[in-house]
């Protein structure tokens, strides 16, 4: 198929006649740096660094060297000119695909224009932002079977691949304060919420009611806690769930250990079908991630919100996928239907502007009252209490 989309005619100048935006923050120069890059991937122009180098520096009005942007941005710009393309030339692209295999082969042409991940950032370390593959990506939605009356829920939602390949209505979760305003632009008519993936089940206002979720949370870190958290990826699958209406689907992107053949998550597994089955689960090769700045195997896994028969049984695994391909067709030949929703999902309308920030609080002087020379101090009651055996929760994390 040829990815190539004939680009409008204002877009076809060259980077340095662009302007930048006066004063921007940091997202908007990002997506003002995406807009730069977008002509390039529309023309089937690979981003080198020459061509980077120049849409960063156009739209921050300055070089990295003095600190204005890192490299860790230029690749964000890159990531979201994806974005911009695929909510652009998307549904064509879908209309002249003719098959999942040959939407793939697309995705694999626009995803090989971009330059691969050599340096990271401080904070892209320190909360694991693996930017979803798109060719990753697309068979993970392939396995949710989205439709058009879907609500689909991303909630570590970085910046935007797994959703712009997913399609349909929308609602997003970023952690990230930069990424979340970039999600803001790209996607203005989701709501984009801001909470900790971890526990988006307790803190995501409880009108959005997703029927699919897709997923790629952080592996082994969580929010606040610093060194490695071995069930991070685990808290982020079970909350998510835990989210979904009756008979939705969760599709998820983790590292390949977490896997109910692991003899450390076996149990842990168990314990979630007695809400949701899995219904596939399949290893991925390390090569998949590597120009996302990674070499680690990752695992796609698939569960559906219905209790399971037999918690103790899981599906087969049919191995490590050494491409997409193999995996697309694995997803095609092997995930089930979906099951009937209990109930249609619900979402709310993301804000027409931008939220005001709070007016700074200015401190005030309160009179202290004074207390009679003579006046006794309430020494407070005693507080009795005995200690009891605690019983771990269902989840056997006490920390929970």
């Amino acid at each position: 198929m040829n990815l190539i989309v004939p680009a409008p005619a204002e877009q076809s100048a060259m980077l340095p006649s662009q302007s930048a935006p006066t004063a921007p923050d940091r997202a908007s120069a990002i997506l003002h740096a995406a807009r730069l890059l977008l002509p390039s991937l529309e023309r089937g122009q690979a981003l080198d660094a020459a061509t980077l180098r120049t849409a960063m520096e156009a739209a921050f009005g300055a070089s990295d060297t003095g600190g204005a942007w890192v490299w860790k941005d230029a690749y964000e710009a890159c990531e979201a000119a994806q974005v911009l393309f695929l909510r652009r030339h998307g549904p064509a692209m879908r209309a002249r695909s003719g098959s999942p295999a040959g939407m793939l082969a697309m995705l694999a042409r626009l995803a090989a224009l971009a330059p691969t991940h050599t340096r990271r950032s401080e904070e892209s370390t320190a909360l694991q932002q693996f930017s979803t593959p798109i060719a990753l990506g697309f068979a993970a939605s392939v396995a949710a079977a989205i439709t058009p009356s879907d609500l689909v829920i991303e909630p570590s939602a970085g910046t935007g691949l797994l959703a712009a390949v997913a399609g349909g209505p929308l609602a997003l979760n970023e952690f990230a304060e930069t990424r979340a305003e970039l999600l803001g632009h790209l996607f203005p008519g989701a709501p984009v919420s801001r909470h900790d993936a971890a526990q988006i089940h307790d803190y995501l206002e409880p009108a959005i009611a997703p029927s699919v979720v897709l997923m790629n949370p952080p592996f082994s870190i969580a929010a606040h806690v610093e060194g490695r958290v071995a069930d991070a990826a685990f808290r982020h699958v079970a909350s998510a769930l835990a989210r979904l209406v009756e008979g939705g689907r969760l599709v998820a992107i983790t590292g390949i250990s977490l896997a109910p053949d692991n003899p450390s998550w076996r149990e842990h597994f168990v314990r979630l079908q007695a809400r949701g089955r899995m219904v596939f689960s399949a290893g991925i090769d390390r090569r998949l991630y590597a120009r996302h700045g990674t070499a680690v195997e990752t695992r796609l896994t698939v569960i559906d919100r219905v209790p399971a028969e037999d918690p103790t049984v899981f599906p087969p695994c049919p191995g490590i996928a050494p491409d997409a391909a193999t995996l697309l067709e694995w997803v095609t030949r092997l995930v089930p239907p979906r099951p009937v929703l209990s109930a249609p999902p619900i979402a709310v309308a993301a804000p027409a502007a931008r939220p005001v920030p709070p007016r700074a609080i200015v401190p005030r002087p309160h009179p202290i009252p004074t207390r009679h020379p003579e006046s006794a101090i309430d020494p407070g009651i005693a507080l009795a209490y005995e200690l009891r055996d605690g019983t771990p929760p269902e989840s056997g994390l006490i920390s929970d």
